[in-house]
């Protein structure tokens, strides 16, 4: 196993403090994701389920406590199955998958690499991705994934094996975005263009996760993964700056949400008392969920989770890279 498929809070705050803030914010509600899990309470009320994440509580002495499940010990493993029915897919798995939507979109099996299904593993293609008639390669960077309930992401990102801890190197890699950036290094010249299209790339990715401890490890993932790939073409780092965009970027894109009601997880009110005063007294109303009670993802009374529509202009504000509410995408 290798040590480095744990991404360090403290390296990354040794960085730039910015980047890390990025990635704990909540767009929706404009403050930092929360750890939305007691398996943390114990260490106190900083620690405790509807608590902030924040810089010190995962830096310092406290940088060891957020760590990939397969560093978990069989015991908090087992709990998180139970108490959030948390399993995450074998690399193998997720190639399987990934290669039949690549299929479907190149018309055509083995686009990036070759399956071994009596060994659970597969061998990269070495050519460069040739593109069928009428598509490009911008098209296939541009064309839009999302992975669903995503915990660390292993669709999206695959750095290592998220069942047993194994590094995968870049050249093996097989998640989504990791096919979208060996494309743009296949295609691309210049540093400038790269980081063009690898934003791009960064903007038609989509994941949502309950737990806060997960979706922090998936947005490190993609953020590192980005470094990782640009530093494999170019031979040095990218620049800070670029490296807060793609931050930005993952922050409104990765995001924390309750995939059932498209709300942020337990912000729909229940059993809340208000005092509504009419004219001649005050009376007391206990406000429900309509859509809890209902269980539709229409209606519901907690806070709606917005993300950015990056390739569209707000018809009333003029924005570019509108919000919308998540929900509205559901027809």
């Amino acid at each position: 196993m290798k040590p480095n498929i744990d991404i360090s809070e403290n390296e990354l705050l040794r960085q730039s403090e910015e980047i890390l803030v990025e990635l704990l914010r909540d767009h929706t509600t404009q403050k930092n994701i929360f750890w939305a899990t007691d398996d943390y309470a114990s260490l106190g009320e900083a620690y405790s389920y509807y608590a902030p994440i924040t810089i010190p509580c995962i830096t310092g002495d406290n940088g060891f406590i957020i760590q990939p499940r397969v560093l978990k010990t069989r015991e908090e493993q087992a709990n998180r199955t139970k108490d959030k029915a948390e399993v995450f897919t074998p690399s193998w798995v997720c190639n399987t998958q990934n290669n039949l939507i690549d299929e479907a979109w190149f018309g055509r099996k083995d686009v990036f690499n070759q399956e071994h299904p009596e060994t659970k593993t597969w061998t990269a293609t070495t050519l460069p991705v040739s593109f069928p008639d009428g598509k490009t390669w911008k098209d296939y960077i541009r064309s839009t994934r999302m992975e669903i309930t995503c915990g660390e992401a292993p669709y999206l990102v695959s750095r290592y094996d998220t069942t047993t801890g194994a590094f995968i190197p870049i050249s093996q890699r097989i998640g989504m975005i990791d096919r979208k950036l060996r494309v743009i290094s296949e295609n691309t010249t210049t540093t400038g263009e790269w980081l063009k299209m690898a934003q791009e790339a960064y903007k038609n990715i989509y994941g949502y996760e309950w737990q806060g401890d997960n979706l922090l490890l998936a947005r490190e993932a993609l953020l590192i993964t980005f470094i990782e790939y640009y530093t494999e073409k170019f031979g040095e780092k990218p620049q800070e700056r670029s490296i807060k965009y793609i931050a930005y970027i993952i922050a409104w894109n990765i995001f924390q949400m309750d995939g059932l009601k498209g709300v942020v997880p337990n912000s729909c009110k229940h059993n809340e008392v208000v005092i509504e005063q009419t004219l001649f007294e005050a009376i007391e109303r206990t406000i429900l969920c309509p859509g809890c009670q209902n269980d539709t993802y229409k209606g519901h009374n907690g806070t709606y989770c917005l993300i950015r529509d990056w390739g569209c202009k707000d018809s009333v504000t003029g924005e570019n890279n509108r919000k919308i509410r998540f929900i509205d995408l559901i027809k």
